[in-house]
């Protein structure tokens, strides 16, 4: 109950009472007048007036502080709804007390190595399990067959904080993912229309100067659809028990190692996927360029017009939305290209047309990526100029799903950790682009050819 509720009740009470001492005296009045065989003299009759009249003031009270009751009850029923209830203190005051259970996105845990270490000791015999990991968030119900989603066969769900905590780690700098067109599903799949005509082309919808009396010519767009459907990447990783008593050590790597693998392999589907069970990567599918050496251009080198006519080949606009990904090895090369006397490679990180800068500055003007995606020095790839703009992504709505197992591994002494991240991707066209003029064709996915 609440202090005010309190009050109210308190004080209908009191003018309830204030309104029975007015009846009762008003009704004692009458009963002396009636005992005596009279009517009731000028001053009686002013007195009951009076005092009824102050009757129907205190019931006209009473109704004004019972609709304050009600509100207040339906103010509390409407707060305990929402996950809060309101109790009085030894003091007089209100506290409101929240459950926090639906929002608690660690679960009372105040790390992941805390929660590890909490699953490990639920496993030990006779030992009774933390209540944290018996909330319904985390156990699962019971099936049919010892699961690792259920709570009671010894399976716990990882609070929801912890398994977006590896999923932000695996977002750093060097990701690949945030750059694509990417979309949240809640199903499995997802069906893009997608117009891969051109305003110069002679397909679709089409425009023309019209002549004054003659017809016009008409057009209609020329749609296709993509569909991507979400694939499963999952990393198993049993950790032994005595690792999981060190809560400090779990702590700091077990997110770190799955998040580096994790990205490691995302990033090499959206560049290199086959699309057989995994998605199509973006230099993988019928859209790349492989731009071809200079003329006479001697063996191991790299030259600015290598990265010139990269860039000469991104469709109109994509530029600002490029970045080039450059295996390490490509680097000491780039530190000697200049046009004239000014450098064009810049080791400086700092933000460029409004993107977060990369840790190895830029390149013409453009982020550059160092990854062991690309290939070594002189090889074909080894540089790349992408516009993941024109790469669509899904993933599965709510992220990394991480759950825990300690039975799987029981006869090794190791608790069983597994992370799932469902995703699907795929080049936005299926072809490079033919110009309006010139027999060079563009494409947002450019690699440089071996040299």
């Amino acid at each position: 109950m609440s202090k005010k509720l309190r009050e109210l009740q308190a004080k209908k009470s009191a003018v309830a009472q204030e309104k029975v001492a007015s009846l009762n005296t008003a009704s004692s009045l009458l009963d002396q007048a009636e005992a005596s065989g009279r009517d009731l003299n000028e001053d009686e009759s002013r007195e009951f007036a009076r005092l009824k009249s102050e009757a129907q003031a205190k019931g006209i009270e009473i109704e004004r502080i019972q609709m304050s009751i009600d509100l207040e009850q339906e103010r509390i029923a409407a707060q305990a709804a929402a996950g809060s209830v309101v109790v009085l203190a030894g003091n007089g005051s209100d506290i409101t007390v929240a459950d926090r259970s639906a929002v608690d996105t660690t679960a009372g845990f105040r790390n992941f190595g805390e929660f590890a270490r909490a699953v490990f000791q639920a496993s030990l015999p006779g030992n009774a399990p933390d209540g944290r990991l018996l909330s319904p968030r985390l156990a699962a119900a019971p099936s049919l067959y010892g699961s690792e989603t259920a709570g009671a066969d010894g399976g716990f769900l990882v609070p929801p904080q912890f398994a977006r905590d590896i999923f932000t780690l695996s977002l750093d700098d060097e990701a690949l993912l945030p750059l694509t067109d990417n979309t949240n599903v809640a199903g499995n799949a997802m069906v893009f229309p997608k117009d891969e005509t051109t305003p110069w082309g002679t397909d679709g919808i089409t425009v023309a100067w019209q002549a004054e009396g003659l017809a016009a010519a008409t057009s209609k767009p020329k749609l296709g659809t993509s569909a991507l459907r979400l694939k499963k990447l999952m990393a198993l990783v049993p950790i032994t028990d005595e690792l999981l008593s060190d809560t400090d050590a779990l702590t700091s790597y077990l997110p770190k190692k799955v998040a580096s693998r994790m990205q490691w392999k995302i990033n090499e589907s959206i560049l290199f996927g086959s699309g057989a069970g995994i998605p199509q990567g973006a230099l993988a599918g019928g859209a790349v360029i492989t731009q071809a050496k200079d003329t006479g251009q001697a063996s191991n080198t790299l030259t600015p017009s290598n990265l010139a006519n990269m860039i000469s080949r991104l469709p109109p606009g994509s530029f600002k939305n490029a970045v080039w990904i450059v295996n390490n090895s490509v680097l000491p090369a780039l530190f000697t290209l200049t046009l004239g006397n000014y450098p064009i490679y810049l080791p400086v990180g700092g933000g460029v047309g409004g993107m977060r800068g990369s840790p190895y500055g830029t390149l013409l003007g453009r982020p550059v990526y160092v990854s062991q995606h690309a290939s070594q020095f002189s090889a074909q790839g080894d540089v790349i100029l992408v516009d993941l703009t024109f790469y669509q992504t899904i993933t599965k709505e709510g992220g990394m799903e991480t759950a825990t197992s300690m039975h799987l591994y029981f006869d090794a002494d190791a608790t069983a950790f597994r992370t799932l991240f469902r995703m699907d991707g795929q080049s936005k066209i299926a072809a490079p682009i033919l110009p309006a003029k010139g027999a060079a064709t563009l494409s947002p996915f450019i690699q440089l050819a071996a040299r």
